[in-house]
This record gives C-alpha cells, sequence and structure tokens, in this order.
C-alpha cells in the first residue's frame, strides 16, 4: 500500500520553469529491500526524463515525526497533493497532520523563520540583485501568508482571508496583483537565465526590461525603470504581510484588553504597540497620521502598531495632499519628528515603508525605489538618504562617539543640528529629474524652509549644504589639502565656521551612506586635514607658507632627535627639498623619510622602504631613486602585479634629479604577515626599480558584471592648472585591475612626468587626478591625441 504526493510549489500547483519537483513515497509500513530496488529505478526514471525530482520515502508515523523535528517539513506537507496510489493512505496522513498541527505555534515558527531569512538578506528589498523568492516583499513572503492561513483553517486563497475580516477587498486584490507580478518575473528570470535564478542580476535586468517594453531614457535606464518597479512592489507586499502577521497573531493569540493604555483622546496603547482610538480618525484628520509617528517616538515602550491602525494609516495615506502640507499644525508634527532626541531614523525608515513620507513630501515619493548605477551606490535613492540621516544621527550618541570622535564633538556643539536632517533629506532628492541635481535639490529645500517658517539663516544653511553637498569630497579627493591656496579657496566657498562644520559632518556620513566599501581611513584623513585646514582660514589663523615650512621642519628636527641623530643630520638632504615637499608632507612623514635617507642623499641605488600607514590602514611606501623615464608606470605595474591598489601617489623630485616618491596602497596582504609582506614589498621594488627591461603589456583582469552591464562612459580633460607651471589630467572611468598602470604607460610613451596622484576609487568607479608636465602638453594637437588614446585605454 502507497501513494505518491506531490509536496512543496509542486503540491500547489505552483512550478516555474526550472522549479524542483518536490515529491513524497508515502508508505504503510517501512520499505522493504525489494521496495527500495523498485524505489530507485522510479527515482532514477524521473531523472532520465530531465526531471529534477527531490523525493523522501516515509511512513505516515515518520511524517509527523520529521514535521515536528522541522517547520519547513511541516509546510511542505500542509500542501501534499495525491498524484497516484492509495487515497486512504493519503487521507490518513491529511487526518493525522490536523490533529498534529497546532497553528500557534505554526505561525510563531513560521514568523521567527521570515525573521531569519530577512536577515540573510540585511532585512532590505533594495539590494542591487534582490532575490524575488527569498528576500523581504518577495514570494516567499506571500507563501508565508498562506501557509499560515492553511493552517489556521481558514484557506489558502486571498479571497478566504478577506472573508475571514483579515484583509479587505482592496487588499486582496492587491495581494493578488503583486503576486502575478512577481510570479511573471521569475517565469521570465529563468527563462532568460536557461536554469532557476530568483535574484534580478545584473545581467538580466535590462533584458527583463525589454521584454516589458521598457527603453532607455535621457536620464534612466530602462533596467533602472524595471526595478523601481520590482521595489514598490516588494515595499508593498512588505507592508501587506506586516498588516496579516499581526491580524494572524490577534486572532490565533490575543491579548488581553487589560494591557490598554491611554495616551491622548485619539491614541491609546495595546501592549507593546500603537493604537488609534478610531479607525476612521486618519481619514477625518489626516493630521493625526503625523501625529502617531512623533508618538512612538515620544514613547519608548512602543515596538509598533497594530494591524488594524496600520490599515487604517495605508488607506488613509492619500488624504496628505497639498492642502495638509500647507496646514500649520501638520508643518509642526513634522519638524517636532525631525527634532525628537530618539526615534528620528526608525520612524521617518517607519513613514517610508508605508508611504507616508513620499505623500507629505512628493519630492521624496519620486525617487522611492529609484536605483543609481553610477557605480558606487549600492543603495536607492530614498534608501541612501534615509542611511545618510541615520549617520548624522549616530554622531549625536555619546555611546557611539569612539566611531567618530570629531564627528561626534562637532555635532554636540552644533546650534539646531536637526537642520542637518533637512539638508539629507534634500541632498539627493532631485536625482534622476536631469540637470544638476544639486541646485535642482536646493530649490526644493527652499520651498521646504519657507513652506514650514523656518528662518533665512536657516533657510541658507540648508540651501548651501544641497547646494554643495559634493564641493567637500570632490576638494579633498581631487585636489591638494596642503596646497594653501586649495584651502584658501575652499574656504572662501564656504564662508562660515557654521557652514563648514555642517558641510564636514554631511559629507562624513554622505560618503558613509554610499556603500561599505567605500569610506576608507584616507578619506577620513584627508576630509579632517581639509576641515582643520579651512577651520583655520576662516578664524584668521592660517600660517603663510613659509611659516608652514618652518613650522613642519622645526617639529620633523624635534622627532629626528627622539632617535639619538645628530642636530644637523637632515641638512644635506633638505637642501635638496623644496617648499612643496615640506607643504605636502607632514612632519611625522618628513622625519620617517630623512631618518631612511640621510646617509644615502646620493646613493646609486634605489631605495623602497615600507611602513604601516599611520592612518591605521594601508601601506605607506617611500622610494627613492635617481630619476628616470617611465619611473611612475614602473611602480604602477609592480603593485599591480603584486595585487596592491594605489590610493595615493606624492611624486616629488629633488633638486639634484632624485624621485622622492610615496604611495599609499591597499590591498589583500598575499595572506602573510605584514612584517614578511612589508620585507617581500621593500626587495621585489627595488629589483624592480633596477631592472632595464621594458615594460610589459597590462595584464587587465575581470571586471565586475555591474560594470559589464551597467558601464558608464569614460572622461578624460586634460587642461592647464590655475598657475600655469602643470596640466590637470583628470579620468573617470569603470575601475578594473590594470587601469592605472595601462595609462601610466601610455604617459610614459610621450614623456609627460607625474607630480602627483589623486586616485579615488568609489566602488566599481574610478575618479583619478593627477598633476602631470611635458614638453607634448604644449601642442594642442598632441593633447587632444593624447586623450583620445586614454579613452580607449579606459573604455571596458
Amino acid at each position: 500500500e502507497a501513494a505518491l504526493v506531490a509536496t512543496g510549489g509542486y503540491g500547489r500547483g505552483e512550478l516555474f520553469p526550472f522549479s524542483d519537483v518536490d515529491l513524497l513515497v508515502l508508505l504503510a509500513h517501512d520499505p522493504s529491500p525489494e521496495d527500495r530496488a523498485r524505489l530507485e529505478r522510479l527515482v532514477g526514471l524521473l531523472w532520465d526524463i530531465g526531471l529534477e525530482a527531490g523525493h523522501s520515502v516515509r511512513t505516515v508515523e515518520a511524517c509527523l515525526q520529521a514535521a515536528h523535528a522541522d517547520v519547513a517539513v511541516e509546510t511542505a506537507l500542509l500542501e501534499a497533493r495525491r498524484l497516484a496510489g492509495s487515497a486512504a493512505l493519503y487521507r490518513r496522513l491529511g487526518a493525522a497532520m490536523r490533529r498534529a498541527l497546532d497553528p500557534i505555534a505554526f505561525l510563531k515558527a513560521k514568523r521567527l523563520e521570515q525573521e531569519q531569512r530577512h536577515a540573510k538578506h540585511q532585512d532590505t528589498p533594495y539590494s542591487l540583485e534582490p532575490n524575488l523568492k527569498e528576500a523581504p516583499g518577495g514570494l516567499r513572503d506571500l507563501q508565508a501568508i498562506r501557509w499560515i492561513a492553511r493552517a489556521s483553517g481558514i484557506g489558502h486563497r486571498w479571497v478566504n482571508l478577506e472573508r475571514k475580516g483579515l484583509i479587505v477587498h482592496g487588499e486582496a486584490l492587491q495581494l493578488a496583483q503583486h503576486e502575478a507580478t512577481l510570479q511573471d518575473l521569475r517565469i521570465r528570470l529563468h527563462y532568460l537565465a536557461g536554469r532557476r535564478e530568483d535574484r534580478i542580476v545584473f545581467d538580466y535586468q535590462n533584458a527583463l526590461a525589454a521584454q516589458y517594453g521598457m527603453r532607455d531614457g535621457a536620464v534612466r535606464r530602462a533596467g533602472e525603470r524595471l526595478m523601481q518597479r520590482y521595489y514598490r512592489t516588494a515595499k508593498a507586499i512588505t507592508q501587506l504581510n506586516t498588516i496579516l502577521m499581526q491580524n494572524f497573531e490577534a486572532l490565533l493569540a490575543p491579548r488581553p484588553d487589560g494591557s490598554l493604555r491611554t495616551l491622548n483622546e485619539r491614541f491609546r496603547a495595546r501592549g507593546e504597540l500603537l493604537e488609534a482610538t478610531d479607525e476612521t480618525l486618519f481619514a477625518r484628520d489626516p493630521r493625526a497620521i503625523l501625529e502617531s509617528f512623533l508618538l512612538m517616538q515620544q514613547h519608548r515602550e512602543l515596538r509598533g502598531m497594530t494591524a488594524a491602525t496600520l490599515r487604517a494609516l495605508w488607506r488613509s495615506r492619500r488624504r496628505i495632499d497639498a492642502r495638509l502640507r500647507r496646514d500649520p499644525v501638520a508643518q509642526l508634527l513634522f519638524l517636532d519628528i525631525l527634532q525628537q532626541p530618539r526615534g528620528v531614523v526608525h520612524e521617518t525608515r517607519r513613514m517610508n515603508q508605508y508611504d507616508i513620507l513620499g505623500r507629505y513630501l512628493p519630492e521624496f515619493g519620486r525617487i522611492v525605489g529609484q536605483m543609481q548605477h553610477d557605480l558606487f551606490h549600492v543603495y536607492t535613492v530614498d534608501q541612501h538618504i534615509l542611511m545618510v540621516l541615520r549617520n548624522l544621527r549616530r554622531f549625536t550618541m555619546p555611546e557611539l562617539a569612539h566611531e567618530f570622535p570629531l564627528c561626534s564633538q562637532l555635532m554636540s556643539g552644533l546650534e539646531r543640528e536637526w537642520l542637518l536632517y533637512v539638508a539629507a533629506l534634500y541632498h539627493d532628492i532631485a536625482k534622476g529629474r536631469g540637470g544638476d541635481h544639486s541646485v535642482l535639490g536646493m530649490g526644493d529645500a527652499r520651498r521646504f524652509c519657507r513652506r514650514h517658517g523656518l528662518s533665512r539663516d536657516d533657510e541658507d544653511l540648508v540651501a548651501f549644504l544641497v547646494d554643495h553637498h559634493l564641493m567637500m569630497s570632490l576638494t579633498a579627493q581631487k585636489q591638494d589639502v596642503h596646497d594653501p591656496a586649495v584651502v584658501r579657496s575652499f574656504a572662501a566657498k564656504v564662508g562660515s565656521e557654521r557652514r563648514l562644520t555642517a558641510l564636514y559632518l554631511l559629507t562624513v556620513a554622505d560618503i558613509r551612506g554610499t556603500s561599505p566599501k567605500v569610506w576608507n581611513a584616507w578619506k577620513a584623513k584627508l576630509l579632517e586635514d581639509l576641515y582643520r585646514a579651512a577651520r583655520r582660514v576662516l578664524a584668521g589663523e592660517a600660517p603663510q607658507p613659509e611659516t608652514a615650512v618652518a613650522e613642519h621642519q622645526a617639529e620633523a628636527a624635534r622627532l629626528l632627535r627622539l632617535y639619538a641623530l645628530s642636530e644637523h643630520v637632515q641638512d644635506r638632504l633638505w637642501a635638496q627639498l623644496d617648499t612643496t615637499y615640506f607643504l605636502r608632507h607632514d612632519p611625522q612623514e618628513i622625519a620617517w623619510q630623512t631618518r631612511t635617507l640621510h646617509f644615502r642623499v646620493d646613493t646609486a641605488k634605489p631605495v623602497v622602504k615600507a611602513r604601516l600607514a599611520p592612518i591605521g590602514e594601508g601601506l605607506q611606501v617611500m622610494i627613492y631613486t635617481p630619476d628616470r623615464e617611465a619611473l611612475f608606470a614602473r611602480i604602477c605595474g609592480y603593485f599591480e602585479r603584486a595585487g596592491f591598489n594605489i590610493v595615493e601617489a606624492k611624486i616629488h623630485t629633488t633638486r639634484h634629479r632624485y624621485a622622492l616618491d610615496t604611495f599609499l596602497v591597499m590591498g589583500t596582504g598575499r595572506g602573510v604577515h605584514y612584517r614578511d609582506l612589508i620585507s617581500l614589498i621593500e626587495q621585489e621594488l627595488a629589483a624592480e626599480l633596477e631592472s632595464q627591461a621594458p615594460l610589459g603589456t597590462p595584464r587587465g583582469g575581470r571586471i565586475s558584471r555591474r560594470v559589464r552591464y551597467y558601464p558608464i562612459s569614460p572622461a578624460v580633460d586634460i587642461r592647464p592648472d590655475e598657475r600655469g607651471a602643470y596640466h590637470v589630467l583628470s579620468i573617470v572611468a569603470a575601475d578594473r585591475p590594470g587601469l592605472l598602470y595601462g595609462m601610466a604607460r601610455l604617459l610614459a610613451g610621450y614623456r609627460i612626468n607625474l607630480h602627483s596622484a589623486r586616485i579615488n576609487t568609489l566602488g566599481d568607479r574610478a575618479e583619478d587626478v593627477f598633476l602631470i608636465s611635458g614638453e607634448a602638453l604644449s601642442d594642442p594637437k598632441t593633447v587632444l591625441k593624447i586623450e583620445q588614446e586614454l579613452l580607449g585605454v579606459l573604455q571596458v
């Protein structure tokens, strides 16, 4: 006596092109050796005809034991469907499962399973390549609702939930629509991939968009439009899933009314949840929508809202209209939310989740779910903005002051720090409109400030921050922050210490909010150095270049004395160094290099010295050798082969034509101890510098899939600097192995000298700036030719 039973997706009659076929061979008794042999032949036959069958062989009792031990097995059996064999045995399994099933325990297990699954996907549907089955807001969230409904005896169709009063008719229609959207997307994804693929990876985003008739626009690509549609679908599913999970809990495990506590005449606390006293409250007075989020901030014990309140809030979201946005009470409530000592990030995220933030700020609503394929943002625009807000809030928390001590100190002394939160909300709000998003966003920010009655000074600060939110990072990463002229120019544009402090805080929060990989100790040091130097200029305390040189020399000399070196040991080396060197290197670097070189000033052999970088990340490598052609290219070639990325290069030529170059490099480290790694670099690079072999061809390497499917057009610009002494070479390109070496090799062919390099890698995007000189740059035709050849090197 046996039955062949379909389970899982096959059991519920839902198979996708490359889904597994899950089968249960249900037996009345444990199988005999002959039975096992026949079962093996059956499974082999299924595989022979091309079915990837997942199978199990169990008795009814074994099924019950497995279901009790594993909720995944229990769930699969919940959807069992007889295909062939004994109907009586199949009915016996169904009856036994119903008797053993505990709906409350099943609900708790599925909620825990969902929380753990969401955690694996960072609790967000907004990843660049989301899993439309497993990620928050995916198909699995819809299936979880059906499973709990079936286990509760309600039924597994959306109409069953509506009849039970768990959802209203409109929500049932939404669930069906969103489910159909994801199912259609998954089918197309399987066919495109030719296999089971549930991640909407870069490889297929544009192809999927084309199947839906989407085309690239002037500003946004078709793949970005597709992903915005997906993100909004996932967001809506997450909202409905939250409401239904709470409704299931209220139905299956209701809390006693004794846990009710009045907060005011409109709201009460039901246990740990906020509840409106009247479900028509939000429709009658939409200002109460904003008040609900304010109460969530003001009452620490609240961890969410009841399902009825969430549903009422969701249904009334369209009551947030132009009239409400002009309402003084609503405006005060919104500003109050931003000014609360706790919960600002949690509640703005909750407001975004339930489409309230985008209704109150329509300009914000336009960027919800909008992807940014600039090769360094890894969040949608709305999620990036809220991440920047989160980073700013962390600066206000004493328990987190160790993360960014200077930022925490500055934030504590800033008046009305909540103005920074307004600037954060608006700094990228105009992305995707075309035109300069900073200028367009500034206009939106000014209108917000005027509508909410902010003073002219506060409005000007917010507008300045939005308009110039990129200025500090561009200055720090593309110009020499130790050049007094650069610092004076930057300080003049900022204008005041209050603006400078606010801009510094916003810049740190913004860079850290783009991607976990973009921020590093080097960027932190550059920004801090620029902030401190500009603050001295604004305070009228900036020293003249001659004074700064003297101060650096005096401090370096003091440090040298700590190593028991004689008083004038530095004289021979320093006589070969000019003012630029002493301005661009701090006293610690000067002392380190002098200790190494004071007895090797005229050495014929290359000197390579490496150490752990003082910034706490990467290695600092000093090179001292008689100058020669293509030296920079040769050094770049070595670091490329050794697996290191160059972050910064300070190129200096002494008066007696020696190269004194300092590189900051980061890399994998080859899995060896840093002392061995330093020794290896010193030996290998010195040998490379003595080599007379011609420069090798760039090896290249694998580029990321994101670069392959969302490439950016490279840009090259060569123009004289403001003083006319050098030329500035700026490039923007998709980053890849060998990029810098390929450029350096090309420039060496034109006998172009490099004086400094700022290697700014933002995720998969390279934005590098070089200070160069050479006779070839005096001819405009040659400059144009160099630019064209560099574009060829940069092209993916």
